[in-house]
């Protein structure tokens, strides 16, 4: 079972001396958009992400592999790959292995691509009932190979005594090795940026519901004016 850091003791080295262990952090992101609130949000999470990190790589150590969702390759060439799509983990990650920490191949391409075409696929909409329930399945299936495949990686470089970094989204379901201790950090700025995550999501949904009922009453897209009309007899009456 993972214990959330921050709500627990500091660990000690000692007290898993010869253990296999792995830090487990939620990877977070913005929405694209131009929101002040949102991105001070984010900020505050990932210096209290790299804080909580440090102060336990610090206690177990040292850190000696680093795995990143949706990295095909480590090395020099897995950090370009980051450069390219997350400013943030490049920098994060790349002060760690200057530091001695090595970045590992993560993720099986084929598998990757699969399941990305396949959530690509089952956003589109389906006449067929039949079609979606297949799409579903497979893409089941496919997320199952794909998260055993991160956990075999980290089974096979992480060795007796080592720490690892795991950078994942929330929603993955890795099953790591029971012989694996498992620490999942979790700064309070976690908790502030779900809340604010949700209510950024409701104000979308309630901004295009709006947006959708005014296009449905407007009378050039044929939406009802009979108020308008109704509203136009009476005044005419009133004269």
């Amino acid at each position: 079972m993972a214990e959330e850091l921050g709500r627990i003791q500091r660990p000690t080295a000692s007290q898993y001396d010869g253990r296999r262990k792995l830090l487990l952090v939620p990877l977070i992101y913005g929405p694209q958009a131009d929101d002040p609130a949102g991105a001070e949000v984010l900020q505050n999470y990932w210096e209290q992400m790299q804080t909580q990190v440090d102060a336990l790589e610090a206690a177990l150590g040292g850190l000696q592999h680093i795995y990143h969702e949706s990295l095909t390759v480590g090395g020099d060439e897995g950090l370009e790959q980051l450069g390219a799509a997350d400013q943030r983990s490049h920098g994060f990650i790349t002060a760690k292995t200057l530091s001695g920490a090595v970045l590992e191949a993560t993720e099986d391409m084929d598998v990757l691509l699969e399941t990305l075409d396949l959530q690509r696929c089952m956003m589109i909409p389906l006449a067929s009932a039949n079609v979606g329930s297949r799409l579903q399945e497979w893409h089941a299936d496919s997320n199952r190979q794909r998260y055993e495949h991160i956990a075999d990686q980290i089974d096979n470089t992480l060795g007796e005594n080592e720490t690892g970094l795991l950078l994942i989204s929330e929603r993955h379901q890795v099953q790591f090795p029971s012989d694996i201790e498992v620490f999942y950090v979790s700064p309070p700025a976690l908790d502030e940026y779900r809340r604010w995550f949700q209510n950024w999501m409701d104000q979308q949904q309630s901004a295009a519901e709006a947006a959708k009922l005014s296009t449905e009453n407007d009378p050039k897209n044929g939406g009802d004016n009979r108020a308008d009309a109704d509203g136009a007899t009476e005044e005419h009456e009133t004269n």
